[in-house]
């Protein structure tokens, strides 16, 4: 089987199946596995906003290397439905291994120019015990069709389905041993498959989500409080603090609505606990005046905002990054602060603990954007910084002559909260004085804003800048934010111009000082985003005066593929 168009060391495997089809397990088992085998992998799964039926699809890439994007070309298609293939016909090349029940093969496809591998993958699930042992006899398979060591597979199966019972666990042992028998014999004669070289380093790796990026590193930053009504995809990051609240000492509360949510955060802050809430657009709209209280009594707060494409309920199980202007100018009145956007799961890490320190230390709300691409793609990645020390705290020991709104030079007054010494600790939404009671004293009131305001220059001092990868002497400039990082770093990598660079914001909001002095280098500059209007770009003019001579947007729903931003990114140099 020649494989020509192969990416040395490098397959994309796709499959294409139904909701309630267990595509979501098999992804589990099998990203695990080829990991534990010593296999770099990234998986994503794009699925359609029902309970069953419609058409999911799971792209995941084996590799030799650390990767953290998808592909458009497909190397092995595993259909799983009739008509799972329509929608994949741009990434199936002639080098694409069709791999699946005859049933399920588009017949375009079988008139013998094609590579495909039958396998009576429906027989086989109802010779194990049913269809729903599909999945396991699917991982099974691919084990035995990679040379994966057995025993990998059977001790994955006994973890995996451990807690279901001996009898669970009997059965997909069964259906996995199938599985893998007929995998070692499934290619033909003359039928070979370039595989990626093995790597110690992936097996000793992590294997995580953005969701567990996030979390982990919300831990980290002394989160004790979450609140938050469900809403995808932030909902992950609401489950997995759940899960882990009694490990770590968490309070994990599923609110009424949203309103409910972030006044409980602040609430939180103020008894001295450190809270986050996690939601997603329209979630968020419900938060917009518990923000604003934030921002007037100053409370601390660390809202994690998982987008989708808007507006209203929009496509609720697809990715976008168009909430930069929701989250930068959401809340009345004039107040600071501060919107961090990961590109990495490292950075999700980095950035939520960095989080609540900032928050603690400004005293302002300070946002985590990510996306659904960003939270639900699965890879490997290196070790985590876990402080070995608690957090530092900026609560103060309060005494009576106490002034909670005590004019400072930077802005940031002490913060007291009730019980910790003898002061008061008065807050409220209306404008107030130094003490915190309210006024309508108009010399007051400037002084109030213009103290909040100050905030914005101490936050710049402590500016995470952007990344910059690529030629030191470029003359032009790709720049994105978020969770564009790995697709665009890798197509410069495929283009491999000694001209051309990529600048990458983590941090949105306040821009970076540098940031202007790098853009203004370039003789050309492209602004490459997921949503329609190009919003970082919009703000990075009107902060800095620098436009763009091009753009590449997407919003369709789906995350840029490697391919089509080389493409795009040819097509404008």
């Amino acid at each position: 089987m020649s494989r020509a168009s192969h990416t040395a060391g490098d397959i994309s495997l796709v499959f294409s199946g139904e909701a309630g089809q267990g595509l979501q397990t098999l992804e589990q088992l099998v990203t695990r596995l080829f990991k534990r085998a010593g296999y770099h992998v990234f998986s994503y799964s794009e699925v359609m906003s029902r309970i069953r039926g419609g058409n999911n699809t799971t792209r995941l890439r084996i590799s030799s290397r650390r990767v953290a994007c998808c592909l458009r070309r497909i190397d092995i298609l595993v259909p799983l439905h009739a008509g799972a293939m329509a929608r994949l016909r741009e990434g199936i090349t002639p080098e694409t291994v069709i791999l699946g029940d005859p049933a399920f093969i588009d017949a375009a496809y079988r008139d013998g120019s094609q590579p495909v591998v039958e396998v009576p993958l429906a027989e086989m699930a109802r010779e194990a015990g049913g269809d729903i042992y599909l999945n396991v006899l699917l991982a099974g398979l691919l084990s035995g069709l990679f040379c994966l060591d057995e025993a990998l597979l059977e001790d994955l199966i006994g973890e995996f389905f451990g807690k279901a019972g001996e009898d669970r666990v009997g059965r997909n042992l069964e259906a996995a041993r199938r599985g893998y028998g007929r995998g070692s014999h499934v290619l033909k004669a003359g039928q070979v498959l370039p595989f990626p070289e093995r790597s110690e380093e992936a097996r000793r790796e992590l294997l995580l989500t953005g969701v567990d990026a996030v979390g982990i590193g919300g831990l980290a930053g002394g989160c004790s409080f979450v609140s938050s009504y469900p809403m995808s995809p932030s909902t992950g990051l609401l489950l997995f603090y759940a899960r882990h609240a009694q490990e770590f000492g968490l309070v994990v509360e599923q609110a009424e609505d949203e309103i409910s949510a972030i006044n409980m955060a602040l609430g939180a802050w103020y008894a001295g606990g450190k809270a986050l809430v996690t939601t997603s657009g329209g979630g968020f709209s419900l938060m917009v005046e518990g923000l604003s209280l934030a921002g007037s009594i100053e409370s601390p707060v660390v809202i994690h905002l998982g987008q989708r494409p808007g507006p209203a309920t929009g496509l609720p199980t697809r990715t976008e990054q168009a909430d930069l202007e929701h989250a930068l100018y959401s809340g009345h009145g004039e107040f600071p602060r501060l919107i961090l956007a990961p590109g990495t799961l490292k950075e999700g890490y980095d950035l939520a603990r960095h989080a609540f320190f900032m928050a603690d230390r400004f005293q302002i709300p300070v946002f985590i954007l990510t996306d659904q691409y960003f939270l639900e793609g699965l890879c490997t990645v290196g070790s985590l910084d876990i402080p070995s020390r608690e957090q530092e705290s900026f609560i103060v020991e309060t005494d009576a002559g106490y002034r909670r709104y005590r004019l400072t030079e930077d802005g940031v007054s002490p913060r007291g909260i009730p019980g910790f010494g003898s002061g008061l600790v008065c807050v409220d939404s209306d404008e107030h004085d130094e003490t915190g009671h309210i006024t309508e004293d108009s010399r007051v009131r400037a002084d109030m804003v213009d103290k909040r305001l100050r905030k914005i220059e101490s936050v710049k001092q402590a500016c995470i800048p952007p990344t910059l990868t690529g030629s030191e002497d470029f003359r032009h400039l790709v720049v994105g934010w978020g969770s564009t990082f790995a697709v665009v770093r890798e197509a410069l990598d495929v283009l491999k111009r000694t001209d051309l660079a990529f600048l990458h914001f983590s941090q949105v909001y306040p821009l970076h000082p540098a940031a202007a002095g790098i853009m203004k280098r370039a003789e050309r500059r492209i602004i490459l985003e997921n949503n329609a209007t190009a919003q970082l770009g919009k703000l990075i003019r009107q902060q800095t005066g620098i436009g763009f001579e091009g753009r590449i947007l997407k919003y369709d729903g789906f995350p840029f593929l490697l391919e089509e931003v080389v493409e795009r990114l040819e097509v404008l140099l």
